[in-house]
């Protein structure tokens, strides 16, 4: 029987749940363990796909097509864990399954209440991430802060958790907060204190206390603590803010949270082994160089719309010993100023996926800069379809533009495939304009082959890849050959070469765009290839620009 780590959040939402459940994790995974990581969000939303980005940051895919909650990418950037539909449940998830199940007549009658109904399914979504008792932890975030309305029925099935598996196989770790008040001058445990009791009201008695903070919480004030929140000395672990988020696993080392761990769960005392944590860190401090790279986008004013991509940028400036510094551009800023003033710093340009016309022609004039400037171009998804529109528009004088944008466009060269093959069921999806907004991209990992002598070659060195995707809208085939003669490679596609992955062009030192999204399979220990070579191919350039 696995053991299970909970994982709540009181005072102030945003205190960084997700990092420490995948610090956490990571701690135990390099001391042997197999873990994996849950978490549960109390919106009613059955998935965060229909969000907007200012609502709840980037969606995160899983392989097998599941729009999750961002915490995932954290989580599986953290370990070497895939994550998959089992590692995200939502309120709505939840009821969904309950109401699925009334209206079949799978309670005999019985009146569906909260309690036993509704917790008994988070029990059964919590235990499903365990699978076949194939992993020794299971750690479970449990989204949201102590106190609100929605987040009771989790709080309340993680309770009755620990009955039903037995007390020395669930632990219960808190993260609050410990603000330092200026005008004080000192760190305050009062919101801790309220924050536990809030927690103790319910039924629950943490374990461990994760102490949030912007300074190391000193020893006479983890004592107050402890002394007030019911704990021993030792559980009150110090959470203070480091200089990367991949320096937390070692901070939580050196207050002893994994012995602490050991300790309450009864586990195995292993040693582990923290060194490659060790080499990341020192190398996000002490880069040898540095490279500017400009992020296009419209939801640059929320920088976790784009938390993965962000992280696969400085995955990227560790494989080439460099800071990344992201030079971030509101793509309608360039619609209205033009690009020079916004990308004449850029020793790379980076276009990333979205939605909606908003700032569409503010990217594509990036790309027209990037492309007749010779600095290194890389488009995700959006950033892909931008980039044939404006090499249409601009090499071939093509009146061109997306069926997304333009549903009456002269030249389609992006539109809408409402018939495409998904190798993962075996069959045909079929999707029209009309189709329900809800999880009917393509969605999650998809093959690609890969053409020799290629940038994309060049960087997987590979011919088959299988890379993650979250969209509806495609290349149009019908223009690969006028688009051929000016010197653009279709240098990726789908196996039966109906679906175009990845394009670049022959006359630049590095341009490509590609259908999928690879920040989401970057990690630190493993940059993703074509994160790691747009970073070298911009650091290559960098001496010769802005000589213009």
């Amino acid at each position: 029987m696995p053991k299970y780590i909970f994982i709540t959040g009181g005072v102030v939402s945003a205190l960084g749940k997700g990092i420490a459940a995948a610090a956490i994790g990571a701690l135990l995974e390099a001391k042997g363990f197999k873990v994996t990581i849950q978490k549960l969000d109390p919106y009613i939303n059955v998935d965060p796909g229909t969000l907007s980005p200012f609502e709840h940051g980037e969606v995160y895919v899983t392989d097998d097509g599941c729009e999750t909650d961002l915490d995932l990418g954290h989580y599986e950037r953290f370990t070497h864990l895939t994550t998959s539909h089992v590692n995200n449940y939502t309120s709505g998830k939840i009821y969904f399954n309950v109401i699925s199940k009334e209206r079949r007549g799978d309670y005999l009658g019985h009146t569906v209440q909260v309690i036993p109904h509704v917790t008994d399914e988070i029990k059964e979504a919590i235990k499903s991430a365990a699978g076949d008792n194939e992993y020794d932890i299971v750690i479970v975030e449990v989204g949201g802060t102590v106190g609100d309305i929605e987040g009771l029925p989790f709080l309340e099935g993680i309770r009755q958790l620990r009955y039903d598996v037995g007390r020395e196989n669930v632990l219960y770790i808190h993260l609050t907060l410990v603000p330092y008040i200026k005008s004080a001058g000192e760190l305050k445990t009062k919101p801790t204190q309220h924050s536990v009791n809030s927690l103790r009201a319910i039924g629950i008695q943490p374990d461990i206390l994760l102490c949030r903070a912007d300074r190391p919480i000193p020893y006479g004030l983890k004592k107050k603590i402890a002394l007030h929140c019911n704990l021993d000395f030792d559980a009150v672990i110090s959470a203070h803010d480091v200089e990367t988020v991949y320096e937390v696993p070692l901070n939580f080392k050196n207050e002893g949270l994994d012995l602490l761990i050991e300790k309450k769960l009864s586990l195995p005392h292993r040693l582990e082994d923290l060194s490659a944590w060790e080499e990341v860190v020192n190398k996000i401090k002490n880069p040898k160089t540095e490279v500017n790279i400009a992020v296009v986008g419209k939801y640059v004013g929320l920088r976790d719309s784009y938390k993965s991509l962000n992280e696969a940028l400085i995955h990227g400036g560790i494989a080439n010993n460099s800071k990344v510094n992201i030079l971030w551009v509101n793509s309608e800023d360039i619609e209205k100023d033009g690009a020079k003033i916004y990308l004449s710093d850029a020793h790379g340009i980076l276009i990333p996926g979205g939605f909606g016309s908003r700032g569409i022609e503010g990217k594509i004039e990036a790309i027209r800069y990037a492309r007749e400037n010779k600095i290194p171009f890389f488009g995700i998804c959006l950033g892909m379809q931008c980039a044939v529109i404006e090499l249409s528009r601009n090499l071939t004088k093509l009146n061109a533009h997306s069926t997304e944008f333009d549903p009456d466009t002269e030249h389609p060269v992006i539109y809408l495939m409402e018939r495409w093959f998904n190798p993962r069921t075996g069959r045909y999806e079929i999707r029209t304009i009309e189709s329900q907004k809800g999880g009917t991209m393509r969605l999650g990992a998809y093959p690609c082959m890969l053409k020799e002598g290629t940038k994309a070659y060049e960087a997987y060195k590979t011919k088959e890849i299988s890379e993650r995707h979250r969209h509806r809208y495609e290349f149009n085939n019908k223009y690969i050959p006028i688009l051929e003669e000016k010197g653009v490679v279709f240098s990726g596609t789908s196996p039966d070469g109906q679906l175009v992955e990845i394009v670049e062009l022959k006359e630049h030192p590095w341009f490509l765009g590609c259908q999928f999204h690879p920040e989401f399979k970057s990690k630190p220990f493993k940059p993703h290839p074509l994160f790691r070579e747009f970073i070298r191919a911009s650091l290559k350039e960098k001496p010769s620009l802005f000589n213009f």
